[in-house]
């Protein structure tokens, strides 16, 4: 009995606090804290389960995150959100699918830890302001206008439009057939002038130190045929699995115009560990 409401509502509850962490580790450990504050905690008095649990996680996260702050500044090269393998019916939800998006996840990163909270209590999972501001310790009236910054902040720097999980697929799959052959030219066809490349080693492994920018550049980079190469469901989209010499790596990619603008590659091997079981994500 003491459990049923913390389990009913953990998809909901690992969700939040990916959203806010970018780490699914982070967000397991999250909830080990929550689960723990959960237990000692009178069921008779709480009105109301799913705002309590989601408002003990919220402030959980915010913790965690304000303590990775240094630990981010000195990581290795580029940093990237934790992939997470998820199954295709992830997409039916497209509000869900675009906020745990790596794009829109590697936007987050760039909030403050209460701007990146409201952001995803307001925005993703559509909570009162007022419930937000006791979450974050903040008053309505801020939460309000911090809400709005973080929109803003947000707005300017996503994608500019959204496709559908269509085009996305088809695109993907042109991408990862002209990754197998490894041609030069069949990747940059697809590739958007000025495509980006971000990729996450963390030091661990072998990835570009900066981003690299240019269809040329990138398809340079990534003409490489004795790669091994797999279509995927990652953070609710079509995306791709490459092995390559016994390592692996992640990829996730913006399409827009029906050709990709940034390519997200994540091959640090303690950001791969979930890519064997769909991830429970839920709103």
């Amino acid at each position: 009995m003491t459990e049923d409401a913390f389990v009913a509502h953990r998809g909901l509850l690992f969700t939040v606090a990916y959203e806010m962490l970018g780490s699914a580790a982070d967000a397991e450990d999250v909830l080990q804290e929550s689960w723990l504050r959960w237990a000692d905690v009178d069921r008779t008095r709480v009105r109301d389960p799913r705002a309590y649990l989601v408002r003990t996680v919220t402030r959980q996260a915010l913790n965690r995150l304000r303590s990775l702050a240094r630990s981010r500044e000195e990581y290795v090269g580029e940093w990237l959100p934790e992939p997470l393998l998820t199954s295709p019916d992830v997409a039916e939800d497209v509000e869900l699918a675009e906020s745990v998006s790596i794009a829109m996840l590697t936007v987050l990163e760039t909030l403050g830890p209460t701007e990146r909270a409201v952001f995803v209590l307001r925005e993703v999972f559509e909570l009162p302001y007022g419930e937000i501001a006791q979450a974050v310790g903040k008053s309505t009236a801020a939460v309000r206008q911090i809400a709005r910054r973080a929109r803003e902040h947000v707005a300017a720097r996503r994608p500019r439009t959204r496709v559908s999980p269509a085009e996305q697929r088809a695109v993907v799959e042109r991408f990862l057939a002209a990754l197998r052959t490894g041609r030069v030219q069949e990747l940059m066809e697809v590739l958007a002038p000025d495509v980006v490349l971000v990729a996450d080693g963390g030091g661990l492994a072998g990835a570009a130190p900066a981003p690299v920018c240019g269809a040329e550049a990138v398809a340079r980079l990534l003409a490489r045929p004795d790669r091994v190469v797999s279509a995927v469901w990652l953070n609710g989209a079509p995306a791709g699995r490459v092995e390559l010499a016994g390592r692996s790596a992640a990829v996730s990619l913006v399409v827009e115009d029906g050709r990709i603008t940034r390519i997200h590659a994540v091959a640090n091997p303690e950001k791969l560990t979930r890519l064997d079981e769909p991830a429970e994500l839920a709103r």
